[in-house]
């Protein structure tokens, strides 16, 4: 699996990437607002986050400029069903990381379908699911209010992603803080994988 990529720009077009990498041009497709932020120019040397999806003809490298992109990314396809690589993609567009979340949190779901392509039940089922099956609102509304650190949310959501539930992923990560308070989201990861 292709999960980050460097390397010099050749071509550049809005939603789509070509990147060359020891030799080889890599098309990687990314959100319109990932397209904005990172305004890549032909010969600009850029590094990208990943995923890699593949069908059964088809193998699609989709790229963004942060980590957390692509989480709520992964999130989206890996746990809102209905929801694929194109329609999550039309998500992380229509709406900056920060805003997605608020919107969740709050349970917005007419300012989720005000994006391209989202009607009023997709957006009901997103914000339903992200609650209820994988509780990461909790998770979000920490973090907003300040209550949790940078390394302890990170790690949360990236064990979350690995299919921790969020109550266990909470616990881990608090369990790994108490030994080493001073642990960095990977280090958080590890401890809470191998079980502390």
């Amino acid at each position: 699996m292709i999960a980050r990529l460097k390397g010099e720009v050749w071509e550049a077009l809005p939603g789509r990437i070509v990147i060359g990498a020891a030799g080889v041009g890599y098309q990687v497709l990314v959100p319109i607002s990932t397209y904005d932020n990172l305004n890549p120019v032909e010969g600009q040397s850029l590094d990208l986050k990943t995923y890699q999806h593949v069908r059964e003809n088809l193998l699609t490298l989709y790229g963004f400029a942060t980590d957390e992109e692509r989480d709520v990314f992964l999130l989206l396809i890996d746990r809102v069903s209905g929801i694929g690589p194109a329609m999550a993609m039309n998500i992380l567009g229509g709406m900056p990381v920060e805003h997605f979340k608020q919107v969740v949190v709050n349970g917005d779901a007419v300012a989720m379908s005000k994006v391209k392509g989202v009607g009023k039940k997709t957006a009901e089922r997103i914000i339903l699911e992200l609650k209820d099956k994988v509780g990461v609102v909790k998770t979000w509304d920490a973090a907003a209010s300040g209550d949790r650190t940078d390394a302890a949310r990170d790690a949360e959501m990236g064990l979350m992603a690995l299919g921790f539930k969020q109550v266990d992923a909470r616990k881990v990560v608090d369990r790994a803080l108490k030994e080493n308070a001073g642990a960095d989201s990977g280090e958080l990861i590890r401890m809470g994988l191998r079980g502390i």
